[in-house]
């Protein structure tokens, strides 16, 4: 196993590599260029198997990767923000068509206004397509979690499409040590994909089915692949269980970080979620008894898993990187909601911070504390707030004030 400083996308790219994709249909958008760029020379000097083939925009990568899964090829490909957007469409249909593939999405905030920096507003707003999500905080999981989500897509209890998300620039370009696996190590745990009877072949054709489906059916084709979803949960733990034998990296659907003795919790996705357990060790210093819960699946949603981890606490704070105009953050009403069917009752303060990049720094940590300490007390959630500054707003004003003026 070697060790090596890899960015974020660097280390996609090489979860594709291990996993033997045969087909890379792509397209290029800031941020994850980087992938496909790696991939393509790959290729091209031989130190990669496969083919690689540039289409005319996200909608047509998607459709072609949805086609070459259909015949049983292993395909990857990647996208980001509003690329991600204009393959909506065929989420939906490719998922629809219960393909295995997996595609790395980079997350960017969304225009307008056009912003390069991240959140999660993308791919929250296509978390009802079909595809199965696994969001990553370090480029180790990145890779990892390309592995991982290879075995979850093309196991015939799932036979789902799966989106590895990661926050574009502070993860896609930031370096940190990844450890490389061995090839003959993941054919172990990543054989060579069994179509079964997902193929098509010239001399045999056949259809593997409809275009029009009636109410009845349709609903219970939608329903069955719900259901796929949902085992997917233990197909991931069996999954995960078998990659920490081999490669000794443990992935739970949660990643908990001082929860043990906790009161108190901060809940988030993605990289920004590193920021939380710095601020996490410097409560615990004040004497708070406070932790961090971090989702890793974010669909199949692992609502049990989430009601053990949160459901005994008095207060958390759920920071969301997106916004759902007019209703909040979509983390925080999935949570409650899973909270509350358990007949759990800790307050649940609901933060939106992170948009378009911006930083959320350790005192901003302690404030959400401090107020979720207080709802707690009162036993009253608080409404959504959006973290913003004094300052913040009197620059953004002044700013605003010189455009007026010009």
């Amino acid at each position: 196993m070697t060790r090596t400083l890899l960015t974020g996308n660097a280390a996609a790219a090489w979860g594709a590599r291990l996993a033997e994709a045969d087909y890379v249909p792509a397209f290029p958008i800031t941020p994850q260029t980087e992938i496909i760029e790696l991939l393509a020379e790959w290729m091209q000097r031989g130190a990669m198997a496969g083919r690689i083939v540039m289409l005319e925009s996200e909608h047509s990568m998607l459709t072609a990767a949805g086609a070459a899964a259909a015949t049983g090829v292993r395909v990857f490909t990647a996208t980001s923000s509003q690329g991600l957007l204009y393959a909506m469409e065929m989420l939906y249909t490719v998922a629809g068509w219960r393909v295995p593939l997996v595609l790395v999405n980079v997350s960017r905030g969304l225009a307008a206004p056009i912003t390069l920096e991240p959140d999660h507003n993308d791919v929250l707003a296509v978390r009802d397509s079909g595809f199965l999500q696994f969001h990553c905080a370090t480029c180790q999981e990145a890779l990892d979690g390309v592995l991982l989500a290879y075995r979850l897509a093309e196991d015939a209890r799932v036979r789902l499409p799966v989106m590895v998300n990661m926050d574009g620039f502070y993860l896609s370009f930031t370096r940190e040590p990844v450890r490389l696996p061995e090839p003959e190590q993941v054919r172990r745990f990543l054989p060579p994909f069994d179509p079964e009877t997902l193929y098509f072949r010239a001399g045999a054709p056949r259809s593997q089915g409809v275009a029009v489906l009636g109410g009845a059916q349709y609903s219970y084709f939608r329903y069955e692949a719900h259901l796929a979803s949902l085992g997917a949960l233990r197909v991931f733990e069996e999954a995960a269980a078998e990659f920490a034998r081999l490669f000794g990296r443990s992935y739970a659907p949660l990643e908990t970080f001082h929860t043990a003795d906790a009161e108190f919790a901060f809940v988030m996705l993605g990289a920004f979620a590193t920021k939380a357990k710095q601020a996490v060790l410097r409560l615990r210093e004040a004497g708070w008894r406070i932790g961090l819960v971090r989702p890793r699946l974010l669909r199949p949603f692992p609502a049990q898993a989430l009601v053990e981890a949160l459901g005994g606490l008095r207060g958390i704070a759920v920071i969301d990187q997106n916004l759902s105009t007019g209703m909040g953050g979509v983390l925080c009403s999935e949570i409650g909601a899973a909270l509350l069917r358990a007949g759990a009752r800790p307050v649940v303060a609901g933060y939106v911070g992170g948009l378009g990049g911006r930083d959320i720094p350790v005192e901003e940590f302690f404030e959400m504390a401090r107020e979720t300490k207080a709802a707690a007390e009162a036993g009253r959630c608080p409404p959504t707030r959006l973290l913003y500054t004094e300052e913040e707003l009197r620059q953004t004003r002044a700013l605003q004030a010189i455009a007026m003026a010009e």
